[in-house]
């Protein structure tokens, strides 16, 4: 069976409790991420360009209203726009703000429940890991952003849930999503990062509702001759969908304001206790990968130190919060303290570790070393991501509207949630 013929059948498939618990867990997160970015600057007037472009009744992030495909680009810009959103590393890509803006840009419309909600951005969210395996790592390597491409055809899929459209519309709104789906990693480091999640966002929404409206496509986009796979590096790795443990269960939350590679080198210093005075050398072992990505040996920048092994780690043994954004600073990029410390730092790449995992060798003054280890994939129960996830949120956005979120994601009622992301 051709993965289009399974996203189209899966698209009705029920989701398993177990998943749906997660995909609760990564809408609070998504929410948290998204409100905070909305109350950055930066995309001010972006913002303001799109709700003056354009009329509806569609929620954005931090209030205002506008057309389901533009509230869909703008929370998926806002919600990426701190790049503290869940990721994937099955695919490499950050599935929940590709998809979740999609889903709740019809939600309203469609009058449904806040679990109905859950279950279209589940399948989204399933759909869009599944099609970024599909398409493999040659697809990423060569320059194509997996948040944008993947995750254009899991908002399309998402959307179609929420819309309950037949099978036959199901997989036109595919193919017209494979004319749609875009997204480069040269964009990284810049505002049009976000963008690609947004782009992908907005891709979903008119996918499904122009395959509502009766507009039609190819049989087959996505894997068909000349389709989207096929034209982009696409390898074609079976993908088995849907799979007895859905691959949302294995989603990697962050809990550090920084790059991702950085994180399990973060996990693995929780357990490090010593005086700095005393530390002689820190030895970081890491995935080949990162190497090129966030070992940034001397930033200058609060921005670069979010892509550095030495700041973070200095930070993180001095007692800084590398969970609040506001510590990635200029000030403290350039601190005294902090260079000096981060001078004893030495990374190097280790084949044998995974791209999420990481050890720390710390050498004390008189001798004794101390060795740490972590590995994000680690199995982490629900109650446990729960609460390091609203420890995150209330760093975001302060304990009491953190807890509000928090409640309100727990219930049934859309309206209880979108009130929360409607606060200016």
């Amino acid at each position: 069976m051709t993965i289009t013929n399974q996203l189209v059948d899966f698209a009705a498939q029920r989701v398993p409790a177990d998943a749906a618990a997660m995909m609760r867990l990564s809408l609070f997160d998504w929410a948290a991420c998204g409100i905070a970015g909305a109350q950055e600057s930066e995309f001010d007037r972006f913002v303001s360009i799109q709700l003056a472009s354009q009329q509806g009744g569609h929620l954005v992030l931090g209030g205002g209203r506008t057309s389901a495909s533009t509230a869909a680009l703008v929370n998926g810009v806002l919600s990426h726009a701190l790049d503290y959103d869940d990721t994937h590393f099955d695919h490499i890509g950050h599935p929940s703000v590709a998809v979740v803006p999609a889903v709740l840009a019809l939600s309203e419309q469609t009058g449904v429940d806040l679990a109905a909600l859950c279950d279209a951005a589940a399948i989204g969210v399933e759909a869009s890991i599944a099609v970024g395996i599909w398409l493999g790592r040659a697809h990423y390597q060569i320059g194509y952003h997996q948040t944008a491409t993947a995750g254009a055809f899991g908002a399309t899929l998402g959307a179609c849930r929420l819309l309950n459209l037949a099978p036959r519309q199901v997989r036109h709104a595919l193919g017209l999503c494979a004319s749609m789906a875009s997204g480069i990693k040269a964009q990284f480091g810049t505002m049009a990062k976000p963008l690609n999640a947004g782009l992908a966002a907005r891709s979903g929404v008119e996918a499904a509702l122009w395959a509502e409206a009766g507009v039609t496509a190819a049989q087959d986009g996505l894997a068909g001759p000349l389709g989207f796979g096929p034209t982009h590096h696409g390898q074609g790795t079976d993908i088995g969908l849907p799979v007895a443990d859905w691959r949302i269960n294995r989603i990697s939350h962050k809990f550090h304001a920084c790059c991702h590679g950085l994180h399990a080198m973060l996990e693995a210093l929780r357990g490090a206790s010593m005086q700095i005075d005393q530390i002689e050398a820190i030895q970081i072992r890491t995935h080949p990968r990162w190497m090129s990505v966030c070992n940034i040996a001397d930033p200058q920048t609060g921005l670069a130190a979010k892509f550095s092994y030495g700041q973070t780690a200095a930070m993180a043994l001095t007692g800084y919060d590398t969970a609040a954004i506001g510590n990635f600073t200029d000030a403290l990029a350039q601190s005294g303290q902090l260079k000096s410390l981060r001078q004893r730092v030495t990374v190097s790449e280790d084949t044998r570790l995974s791209e999420t995992q990481s050890e720390v060798a710390i050498t004390l003054t008189d001798g004794r070393i101390s060795h740490l280890r972590a590995d994000l994939m680690a199995p982490m129960s629900l109650a446990e991501r729960a609460d390091k996830l609203k420890g995150k949120a209330a760093a975001l956005l302060g304990g009491a509207d953190a807890e509000g979120l928090w409640q309100a994601v727990q219930g049934q009622s859309l309206g209880r949630f979108t009130d929360q992301l409607a606060k200016p």
